[in-house]
């Protein structure tokens, strides 16, 4: 890869968290073989799995050539964010493995950064603050949680996604089960 990856203000390691993969493949876009390709979601008429660069993802004409799009733009409409960081999400940011739908997360009235699976430290040793979150979002209690993280793996068969906060740093939780 000789061109350094965009940069994603609510994905800011999208090799890290494992949607852009390094690869010889051809864009469906650009028609460039620029060293990565993205691997995630693409929600669209069109077949565009591993067919994108992150380049044409960010400057959003893959969302414009075919009329696709990354993420759910719902749950970021609900947390009534502006129109601008929904569609920097939706539209010119890579979205992330989920095994239900994706959901991102909002906090000071803004998207939060995704930071790819929890690690087993991050859950384990989760803020009071992260915990409390997490339960008032699934409307479950202590005890819930310690059985949704007893023997937590990430990647495993359940699933918890990391996001900070841009603003204060809080840590979010999001949950998905297999």
């Amino acid at each position: 890869m000789n061109t350094p990856l965009p940069i994603f203000r609510y994905h800011p390691n999208p090799l890290g968290s494992g949607v852009v993969e390094q690869s010889d493949l051809e864009c469906a876009c650009c028609k460039r073989r620029r060293g990565c390709i993205y691997v995630g979601p693409v929600y669209g008429e069109h077949d565009l799995h591993e067919k994108l660069c992150p380049w044409c993802i960010s400057d959003g004409s893959a969302a414009k050539t075919f009329d696709a799009s990354f993420a759910d733009a719902h749950p970021l409409a609900k947390a009534n964010l502006a129109e601008s960081i929904i569609e920097e999400i939706n539209l010119r940011t890579p979205s992330f493995f989920s095994w239900q739908q994706e959901q991102w997360y909002a906090h000071c009235n803004d998207a939060c950064a995704f930071q790819g699976d929890a690690s087993i430290d991050e859950v384990t040793n989760a803020s009071e603050a992260t915990k409390s979150a997490w339960r008032e979002e699934f409307g479950l209690d202590e005890d819930d949680w310690l059985l949704a993280t007893k023997g937590y793996r990430p990647r495993g068969h359940q699933s918890f996604y990391k996001f900070v906060c841009l603003h204060c740093g809080a840590v979010l939780l999001g949950w998905d089960c297999s």
